[in-house]
């Protein structure tokens, strides 16, 4: 990890300088949406730390995510995080909740590293490199994982991309499809749902389904 990464890293708890009058930072959260979310769907996957042009973490992060749908890779590839912070500002007396990017400048993925998905990370366009010595990858520690409030547990599950599944419960229970779809970080499976009259995406908690036996 590179000296600058390590510097913002420890800079996680500090106070941000900016224009506004105060700012209380909460409890560093990496778009967390309901509770911390678990991560890796495999014994060789890690966390990396990317590299990208300023600004360009979110559209790296989206265009990223295109790329694995389409080149199938969800397997290897399980989840790409702009790190965000919740900050607290206060102008003129007015507190509002904003949400900042905790490192700007870099994007988190966890991938198993390979020559394919080394050469789709690296090749994203806004991305110049990662974060290691000589831009070799050296995935993240536990020790510097902790601060981001990413879980590191591995999750089992018995299906895949192209498996049949059938839902249990929830909103879509007695309803089947074909994931097209793994996302390990929010635990889901995306399927294709006849919604008026037309076939529609929905994710689906893997709690809430099982793979139909062929």
């Amino acid at each position: 990890m590179s000296e600058e990464m390590e510097k913002d890293l420890g800079q996680v708890s500090e106070n941000s300088e900016d224009t506004v009058s105060e700012e209380v930072l909460s409890d560093a959260s990496v778009e967390q949406e309901a509770g911390v979310e678990e991560s890796s769907a495999s014994e060789n996957a890690h966390w990396y730390v990317v590299h990208t042009y300023s600004g360009y973490e979110n559209k790296v992060k989206a265009t990223l995510e295109k790329t694995i749908e389409n080149r199938h890779l969800e397997n290897q590839i399980f989840e790409v995080r702009v790190p965000l912070q919740d900050v607290v500002e206060v102008k003129n007396g007015a507190r509002k909740n904003v949400q900042r990017k905790m490192f700007p400048g870099y994007v988190l993925v966890n991938m198993d590293m390979n020559d394919e998905t080394w050469y789709v990370v690296r090749n994203t366009r806004g991305v110049t490199g990662f974060v290691g010595p000589g831009s070799k990858p050296v995935p993240l520690t536990d020790a510097e994982i902790k601060p981001l409030g990413i879980k590191t547990d591995t999750i089992s599950v018995n299906f895949g991309v192209g498996d049949e599944i059938a839902v249990i419960a929830g909103v879509w229970k007695d309803t089947a499809g074909v994931v097209q779809r793994m996302d390990f970080g929010k635990q889901t499976a995306t399927i294709n749902v006849d919604l008026f009259g037309r076939e529609t995406p929905v994710e689906i908690s893997f709690a809430e389904v099982r793979k139909i036996d062929s």
